[in-house]
């Protein structure tokens, strides 16, 4: 999770392949439409945008809930903010080759700053 925090905050995407897995879909309304953003657009859209860190943004990084629906499989709910939207995050994730990887992501815009 905290993985995951860390490339919200910094956009190194050197370090995409460790908490994404390739075949990771995210999903999310943006203006009332739901969004498809596969983990390969998702990671250059990281590396096309500055990142909250270089704006000096504010973090913001909350573990809700971590669900462990088995040794391999699990669902954690987060609060993160990056840059002025606060979202709402479910990841799920399994354990492959001994590493926590994030297969899924569905995100609602909590607040906008």
């Amino acid at each position: 999770i905290d993985a995951y925090f860390e490339l919200m905050y910094d956009y190194d995407v050197s370090r995409f392949n460790e908490v994404f897995a390739d075949s990771a879909q995210l999903h999310g309304l943006r203006d009332d439409e739901l969004k498809l953003i596969t983990a390969g657009d998702f990671r250059s859209a990281l590396s096309s945008n500055p990142s909250p860190k270089s704006n000096d943004a504010p973090r913001l990084q909350e573990v809700i809930l971590v669900d462990l629906a088995s040794a391999t499989q699990a669902v954690v709910k987060v609060r993160v903010r990056i840059d002025k939207l606060q979202y709402i995050d479910y990841l799920s994730y399994h354990l492959v080759d001994g590493a926590w990887i994030i297969t899924a992501k569905s995100f609602h815009v909590e607040k906008t700053f």
